[in-house]
């Protein structure tokens, strides 16, 4: 059976975390306890085992518990031709991620090891926050199937900081700025090649489940929203070119904000439900909807790039959604994919859910298996 699941999981001094040592045989596990409790630390620390590093803070030493030397977090992820063993040791000095003992140096060679999707009430921001929000969600997701696509997206990012440090200069040096330029065309090309292919599928698998998910004929629709407008206009083989003649057409505004105006950067994606943007205009069961819808659909889009579901992460989020979501989301996922809920009680949980799931109680970092 094509199937990803976490065997074990260890926390050792991960923020209110002391020790924990946890043996997984559910495919779906319950943590119930209070708000600040150690239940969002948990689902946290498994994420930072998908990603390399936490998606809450970008300094790795909060992660660390007040007044102790390091923090780690390990597990044993049982995969369906192998079985891996990773350990990420977080410390003052800096990070150290170990897979079948040896160290990764680069995160582009370790992410994927682990994929999973998470998803939090914060996540409603994917449909009514800002740009960077709906990007950081792109290539979160492109980069857990593409380690190529984390080295590209670094390499850019890169290049825009050095070429925005040379924009704020009194007097720029054409000469590199003129260099710069080309390798803005070259590091632009792949990353846009690269989000419109994984953006034809999400379009297709949200639109489904938003429908599946709100019962109703409403539909949802995915919008790329380029920084060129000519990038829709033209075709793949055009873009060097054309690129290339919007950078020296904005040139003299650039010089004038001094920053980089054009690029993967500064693109976005549209929400639309019922031809209506759904992050201005539409209700908040509308917006929460949506929301699911991209990440069920990141479910899918996963398991297409590589032959079996990830893992799923659910931070209080099932109190967030009614009846009828509720049942939409925990049907899809039955038998299929192996889920991590946090609660603050088992209530408004069906009773053939709660049968099911294995059932931890989080109270002060420290977590206890109940059932």
């Amino acid at each position: 059976m094509n199937r990803l699941r976490i065997q074990s999981l260890q926390v050792k001094e991960y923020r209110n975390i002391q020790s924990a040592q946890l043996d997984f045989s559910s495919d779906l596990q319950l943590f119930i306890g209070l708000n600040a409790q150690g239940k969002t630390n948990l689902l946290e620390s498994i994420f930072l085992l998908a990603l390399g590093k936490s998606h809450r803070t970008r300094s790795h030493r909060d992660l660390i518990q007040f007044g102790k030397p390091f923090a780690v977090v390990a597990a044993t992820i049982q995969k369906p031709h192998t079985t891996d063993h990773v350990r990420i040791v977080l410390s003052e000095k800096g990070k150290r991620i170990e897979k079948n003992g040896v160290e990764q140096p680069r995160l582009s060679q370790y992410v994927g090891t682990l994929p999973a999707v998470l998803f939090s009430p914060e996540d409603l921001e994917l449909v009514k926050g800002s740009p960077r929000v709906r990007r950081r969600f792109l290539d979160m997701e492109i980069g857990q199937v593409s380690p190529t696509y984390i080295y590209q997206l670094n390499q850019y990012q890169q290049l825009i900081q050095q070429r925005n440090r040379l924009l704020k200069d009194p007097v720029p040096s054409e000469s590199i700025l003129e260099v710069l330029d080309q390798q803005l065309v070259q590091f632009s090309i792949p990353i846009w090649k690269r989000r419109l292919l994984f953006l034809n599928s999400l379009k297709v698998w949200a639109k489904e489940t938003y429908q599946m998910i709100a019962d109703e004929k409403e539909t949802l629709e995915v919008y790329y929203q380029p920084s060129t407008t000519q990038l829709s206009q033209h075709e793949s083989a055009e873009w060097e070119d054309m690129l290339s003649q919007e950078i020296r057409q904005i040139r003299t505004k650039e010089l004038r904000r001094r920053t980089t105006l054009i690029g993967p950067h500064r693109d976005d994606l549209r929400l639309e439900v019922a031809g209506v943007d759904v992050g201005a205009f539409g209700s908040q069961g509308q917006q929460r909807t949506a929301a699911l819808a991209l990440k069920l659909a990141e479910l899918e889009l996963i398991r297409e790039e590589i032959g079996y579901y990830p893992i799923l992460l659910l931070d209080d989020v099932l109190s967030e959604l009614d009846d009828s979501r509720r049942s939409h989301l925990l049907k899809k996922i039955q038998g299929r994919v192996q889920t991590f809920v946090t609660a603050t009680s088992l209530e408004g949980l069906d009773a053939q859910t709660v049968s099911r799931a294995a059932i931890y109680q989080v109270a002060q970092g420290k977590i206890t298996k109940q059932r």
